[in-house]
C-alpha cells in the first residue's frame, strides 16, 4: 500500500480524464483494471463511469487502497440557465478565488424538463462522490467542480467541449484546492 498522501481526481468518462491525464503527466496503473486509475507521485485520477453507484464502487476501493488527503470530482453538467456559457466553471461545495459557485443536483437519469431542477446544475455523480469522500476525509478537503456541457439535454456532449473546458479549468483550481 502506498505510504505518500495523494490527491484523488474522479471523472465519470474518460474525456473528462483525457486533458488532467496530459496536464499531470499521469501514468495508467494497469494492476487495477478493469478499473481505470491513472496516477504520479502527487495524484490519483480514477475513472469509474457514469452514475452514483459505479462513482461509489470505484471511490469505495480507491480509499481503500490509496492514502488519500483530498479529493476533487471535475467533470461535466448540464445546466439550466441558457444565459450561462457553455464550459463555464463552478464549484459546487466550497466558495473559491476566482472560480463561481453554484447549486448542484444530481440524478440517476438525463434530466431535460427543467420543472423537475431547483438548482443551477444537474450532473449524475457529484452526491455519491461527496458522501464517498465524506466518509474518509474532512469537508474542507473533497471539492467538487462542474463545467457546464449542455442546457438539459440527454445529446451526449461534444468531446471536443469537454476536453477543452476541463483542460482551460485547471490552472483556476489546481492551485486553491
Amino acid at each position: 500500500m502506498p505510504n505518500t498522501h495523494k490527491t484523488l481526481i474522479h471523472t465519470a468518462l474518460y474525456p473528462e480524464a483525457k486533458p488532467l491525464i496530459q496536464y499531470f503527466n499521469l501514468v495508467q496503473n494497469k494492476s487495477y483494471e478493469p478499473l481505470k486509475i491513472f496516477e504520479n507521485n502527487q495524484y490519483i485520477l480514477v475513472v469509474s463511469g457514469m452514475g452514483q453507484v459505479k462513482t461509489t464502487d470505484a471511490l469505495v476501493f480507491v480509499f481503500e487502497i490509496f492514502n488519500i488527503n483530498k479529493a476533487v470530482n471535475i467533470g461535466i453538467a448540464g445546466c439550466i440557465d441558457k444565459r450561462i456559457k457553455l464550459g463555464s466553471l463552478f464549484c459546487t461545495n466550497h466558495s473559491l478565488p476566482n472560480i463561481q459557485t453554484a447549486s448542484l443536483t444530481t440524478v440517476d437519469e438525463p434530466l431535460e424538463d427543467a420543472s423537475l431542477l431547483k438548482t443551477l446544475l444537474v450532473d449524475m455523480e457529484a452526491k455519491s462522490f461527496v458522501q464517498c469522500a465524506r466518509k474518509n476525509l474532512n469537508k474542507e478537503n473533497v471539492f467538487v467542480f462542474k463545467i457546464v456541457s449542455d442546457y438539459l439535454s440527454k445529446e451526449i456532449p461534444d468531446k471536443s467541449l469537454v476536453y477543452n473546458s476541463i483542460k482551460k479549468s485547471i490552472p483556476k483550481w489546481e492551485n486553491v484546492i
